[in-house]
């Protein structure tokens, strides 16, 4: 089930980067958490620019402020999971971006995800997929435009589209890239 095609390239795709949590946890929002001196919500939009994705939008909630590069939308419901940050971020590419044919979402808290991960996932030639590495799924996801509106009738609470794309047969591409699933809550305090 893991991708092995070349890639083939896309015409319109978003980035998206969930950045609303409070990052309990953790001790405070990640989004404006300095990380190798960037902060890390500077970084993902970076990422996803490197990678070709034009518009990125950022989904704020805990922690708002200035987001270069980016449109920012602010989730008022942060509180209630990530599902609901994941609808703030496509109802606003539907409204502002109908043009767009796919996104590429990733969360804020992945530090080492590199932007060669993110472009072979946007450039894979499927509708629905999710990088996976050594067998552990995680971000980029990838969804096609014609799929937003299922997806946000199906996901609630903190598990995003997890099981939307595994019910629907999402595309494993499994890359060498531990970035995927490492995320900030992973490293030693």
């Amino acid at each position: 089930m893991a991708d092995s095609s070349p890639p083939a390239g896309i015409v319109r795709a978003a980035g998206i980067v969930l950045a609303a949590g409070s990052g309990v946890r953790f001790g405070g929002p990640k989004a404006p958490f300095l990380f190798d001196g960037e902060r890390l919500v500077d970084r993902s939009v970076s990422l996803l620019r490197e990678s070709g994705l034009d518009p990125v939008v950022v989904v704020l909630g805990a922690w708002v402020g200035e987001v270069t590069g980016a449109d920012t939308v602010v989730n008022k419901d942060f509180t209630t999971g990530l599902s609901g940050s994941l609808a703030v971020g496509l109802n606003y590419l539907q409204s502002h971006y109908p043009e767009i044919s796919t996104a590429i979402i990733t969360l804020v808290d992945l530090p080492f995800l590199q932007s060669s991960t993110i472009t072979h996932v946007a450039e894979s030639n499927y509708e629905l997929a999710q990088a996976h590495y050594r067998g552990e799924p995680g971000h980029p996801v990838k969804i096609a435009a014609r799929y937003w509106n299922d997806l946000l009738t199906s996901v609630t609470g903190d598990s995003g589209a997890k099981s939307f794309l595994r019910n629907n047969n999402a595309k494993i591409i499994e890359i060498d890239d531990p970035g995927i699933v490492k995320d900030l809550d992973q490293l030693p305090g």
